[in-house]
């Protein structure tokens, strides 16, 4: 029989295994290409951390991982997959439109960012509250439910867009400038034009919020109870459709932290399809992070940098097809998710010996 790995392996070292072993892989697919896997990798380094510019960028794009991250992590604590951040980020981007498109002109910035930030939590968490109650109250499986939360929230954000929304005079579905964003804060140093904003400093805030509420609460033990053995925790009397409903509401709440980066941080204004598939690469940064806040930073920051990095690749290595980020995000899911414990029983047996 197996024996259990101790915590710190199964918490860094398995993880890290399973990530040298999806590189190692990936080399294999660059070489079978007729590439050099180190002329790729170091494209990839140079890319994601080469230039202040690109750390800005690296940065950026792992806040967004970050927030989507914890936003599936916390749900997978109830055993709840939940696959609709993706709609939530995009109906939080609508709260913030909404609260500066209609505040902008008569509240200040320090006032008005606030203001948008809790609007836009509270469109999410209404957004995912809403699955959660039908999982918990009628039976609903929160897989299909989230899945088609999604495709509702892209629709009405293109008939609000197209129809009510839009800035006169336009063709571009999007709305007017706000008068005031995240952008103006930015303090990080960076010179060029990186996006990274204030955002990233909120996004370890709620990393930390969501390790304390979940692990040092009583309400985070009894969530982690309903997510291990449901009846254990019903023996117990703790009301399990109440937490699902309120930790899918947080959930759908930390998903607005991708609108908060996008919406107040960049754009200024609300487009189209600003999420950029963040919700769903949310799921591989949970998994990989073992649903842990620490972990899921690190898992963020990886995704960022291969985000940045991949548009380095492409332009360094043009024969390279472009498509060999997506190749090398899919090898790390396979290892780190389906395939995570392919490494467990040997890594057993070699800490047993030792």
């Amino acid at each position: 029989m197996t024996r259990s790995l101790p915590r710190w392996a199964e918490l860094a070292l398995l993880p890290l295994l399973n990530l040298l072993l999806a590189l190692g892989v990936s080399a294999l697919v660059v070489l079978a290409a007729g590439q050099s896997p180190m002329a790729a990798l170091h494209a990839l380094a140079l890319g994601s951390f080469g230039s202040w510019d690109a750390i800005g960028f690296t940065l950026f794009y792992a806040t967004n991982m970050a927030f989507a991250g914890l936003a599936v992590a916390i749900a997978f604590k109830a055993g709840l997959f939940n696959i609709g951040v993706e709609g939530q980020a995009a109906l939080a981007g609508l709260g913030i439109a909404l609260a500066c498109l209609g505040l902008d002109a008569s509240l200040p910035a320090p006032l008005l960012i606030p203001l948008a930030i809790l609007a836009g939590a509270g469109f999410g968490a209404a957004w995912g509250a809403v699955p959660g109650w039908l999982q918990a109250r009628r039976g609903s499986h929160i897989v299909i439910t989230t899945i088609m939360f999604n495709f509702i929230a892209a629709s009405l954000m293109v008939y609000l867009l197209v129809n009510l929304l839009i800035e006169p005079g336009q063709m571009a579905p999007e709305t007017r400038r706000f008068a005031t964003g995240l952008a103006a804060l930015s303090s990080f140093g960076f010179p060029g034009r990186s996006p990274a904003n204030v955002t990233l400093i909120l996004a370890l805030l709620a990393a930390l919020a969501v390790w304390v509420l979940v692990w040092r609460t009583p309400w985070g033990y009894g969530l982690r109870v309903v997510g291990s053995n449901p009846e254990a925790a019903r023996y117990a009397g703790i009301d399990e459709g109440r937490r699902i409903v309120v930790v899918m509401a947080i959930s759908g709440a930390l998903a607005a932290g991708i609108a908060v980066n996008e919406i107040l941080g960049v754009h200024q204004k609300l487009i189209l399809n600003f999420t950029g598939g963040a919700g769903f690469t949310g799921i591989a940064v949970a998994l990989m992070g073992r649903n842990h806040p620490v972990g899921v930073l690190l898992a963020a920051l990886l995704f960022g940098a291969l985000a940045q990095g991949g548009s380095e690749l492409a332009f360094e290595m043009p024969d390279l097809p472009r498509d060999m980020v997506v190749v090398v995000q899919g090898l790390i899911i396979l290892f780190t998710g389906a395939l995570g414990a392919l490494l467990r029983a040997p890594l057993s047996r070699l800490l047993a010996r030792a």
